[in-house]
């Protein structure tokens, strides 16, 4: 099965739309999602009527703020929740009425085998963020690993790559483009990157395909004017969110 993963919309849709057709394109079976459709972005509603139709959705910390309330979040990011929060109550749509619902019912995680998706990490599917230089603190990438099965799939921190059990992190750019990175039994973290607002220095979006047991990153151009217009025209979503996506970060 050829199977795309994707992540960390946060309300972009332009980006989402972007991504979804590269995804036809590749000739994808299924769509799975990693979490945070909303949050920053200008488009929470449209976003969220998107992940309603796709195989899997899990639950993102955003996604949980929105439902509840933020905890520990920027004053930014919290301001950006609240706005978010006042869409999804005030934009009705009668073709997708069960938003909030559909938001409540996502879970944790999803497990099929050997594969745990997740939005965070296998020790906190909502909350740890995993970082590149996680690799340098042994005893945290030791734990996680040790409640991972085989391979896990995850967000959050919106920088891609693979998190080897021998505290390696290989990042897209050190992959090879056509053949990506093969699975051989031993345990594996994937990062796949963030669609809505990408924080490695590349501004394209980034998801993942899955077939076969080999993942290919793919990084996808969109109109950045575009969502950076909708947020600069929005008061209750900062400046600096529509301005990171030019850079990336």
């Amino acid at each position: 099965m050829k199977r795309a993963i994707i992540s960390d919309i946060h309300g972009n849709l332009t980006a989402l739309d972007a991504v979804l057709a590269d995804v036809r394109q590749q000739g994808a079976e299924c769509i799975y999602c990693l979490g945070d459709v909303v949050g920053y972005g200008p488009n929470p509603c449209e976003c969220i009527d998107r992940m309603m139709e796709v195989d899997v959705c899990v639950l993102g910390n955003h996604d949980q703020a929105a439902l509840f309330d933020p905890d520990g979040f920027s004053s930014g990011a919290e301001r950006a929740i609240f706005w978010t929060r006042a869409q999804i109550e005030h934009h009705k749509d009668p073709r997708n009425p069960d938003r909030w619902d559909f938001l409540c019912e996502l879970p944790r995680t999803h497990r099929e085998g050997d594969f745990l998706y997740v939005h965070g990490s296998a020790r906190s599917p909502l909350h740890e963020y995993v970082f590149p230089e996680d690799i340098y603190n042994a005893k945290k990438i030791e734990r996680i690993f040790s409640l991972i099965q085989r391979y896990c799939f995850q967000g959050h921190t919106h920088a891609p790559g693979i998190f080897t059990e021998d505290f390696r992190f290989q990042r897209p750019d050190q992959l090879d483009d056509e053949n990506g990175y093969e699975f051989d039994g031993q345990k594996v973290m994937v990062n796949v990157g963030s669609v809505g607002q990408p924080r490695d220095g590349d501004c394209r979006a980034c998801y993942v395909m899955l077939e076969n047991n080999r993942i290919n990153f793919r990084r996808v151009d969109y109109d950045i004017d575009e969502t950076a217009k909708k947020i600069y025209a929005i008061p209750d979503l900062d400046n600096f969110l529509g301005d990171r996506l030019y850079e990336g970060r």
